[in-house]
């Protein structure tokens, strides 16, 4: 919540018209600046087994920023929810806890209307033109560069940090020459074993994976450097479709620069359409809603179990442990200018 509020807070510092004036190149470059969606999130707890006590359930909310409105449609669910935040990153989610719980399952189903706006600072050549070298982070910001279990700032990540950044010294030069290298060195493959956990060590070993591996290192090598980075997770919207089921989720990363506040970047999208290697250094466009923000996330309230590596799909808890028997299914479809 206190990194929420502050980057509401950094936003004042940069009024709209300069962020208007700096994303002019990129804007509707390659897809609509702006979409509206109903978006539906469903999942259903199966085989609750016999003589369960206590089964929690936490599901990740869209909320409103400057990036995104989202408005709850309808929750339907078999026990009484209720919306929670957590306190670190702000990220909201519903909540719902079943007690002496039949055998057999549990179905919820959330529905949002969604208006999602490209985000844009800008592309190099004009976010250059303000590069300062990274300074003092300010205290509240102080977790967004010290590591995550998956993202280390020691070992091979510090090593690598030095390979790729070390010779530069603005900060948008420190994570133009992370991105370039990953996007040069890493491929996307979702093939075997390994991929899929943002474990930024792996990427770098394997260089392959899917969106949190490309995110991970960038965010571990700048976080190096001092620089604070993020991560972004949610689900995409495919370009050309304006309904339909979404297979799965997606992921990016931001970095803040004093001139100019967060940064995003979407370097697997990038690897995917090589024509957007540019475009995606400094903007992402409006083919996404985002659920949740952070990595290693202590939800509301309190899971017994660990902290989640990232949070995008429902937990759920049966008597105090993790329970992984779910069927999930999101999809969503466009809202039109008469409805």
């Amino acid at each position: 919540m206190r990194l929420r509020v502050l980057s509401s807070l950094l936003l004042l510092f940069f009024p709209a018209c300069q962020l208007a004036a700096q994303a002019t190149s990129n804007a509707q470059k390659f897809s609509p600046p702006t979409r509206t969606f109903r978006f539906t999130y469903n999942f259903t707890v199966k085989d609750i087994p016999s003589g369960a006590k206590r089964v929690r359930v936490w599901a990740p909310v869209p909320q409103t920023d400057q990036h995104q409105t989202a408005r709850v449609l309808s929750v339907k669910a078999p026990v009484k929810t209720r919306m929670t935040q957590e306190p670190e990153y702000g990220n909201r989610m519903m909540y719902a806890e079943i007690q002496n719980s039949a055998p057999g399952k549990a179905e919820f189903t959330l529905q949002y209307e969604v208006t999602r706006w490209e985000y844009s600072r800008g592309n190099y050549a004009q976010l250059e033109r303000t590069d300062q070298k990274p300074t003092v982070v300010f205290a509240s910001m102080h977790r967004l560069i010290a590591p995550d279990s998956l993202i280390p700032t020691d070992g091979k990540i510090k090593a690598l940090a030095v390979e790729v950044t070390g010779s530069q010294s603005g900060t948008v030069a420190k994570a133009k020459a992370a991105y370039d290298y990953l996007f040069t060195n890493m491929r996307y493959d979702k093939t075997g074993s390994g991929w899929g956990r943002g474990d930024a060590v792996w990427a770098c070993d394997a260089k392959r994976g899917n969106c949190t591996d490309f995110h991970s290192p960038f965010i571990g090598m700048l976080r190096v450097d001092g620089i604070p980075a993020r991560f972004d997770i949610g689900f995409p919207l495919p370009e050309n479709k304006d309904k339909g089921d979404i297979a799965g989720y997606h992921c990016w990363a931001e970095f803040y620069a004093r001139k100019t506040g967060w940064i995003p970047v979407d370097i697997s999208e990038a690897w995917k359409a090589k024509q957007k290697e540019d475009y995606f250094f400094g903007s992402v466009d409006a083919n996404r809603v985002q659920l949740s923000t952070g990595r290693d996330i202590a939800l509301s309230p309190k899971q017994d179990g660990p902290a989640l590596n990232y949070f995008v799909y429902p937990y759920v808890e049966v008597d105090g442990k993790p329970y992984y028997k779910l069927d999930k299914q999101f999809s969503f479809e466009e809202v039109k200018s008469s409805e």
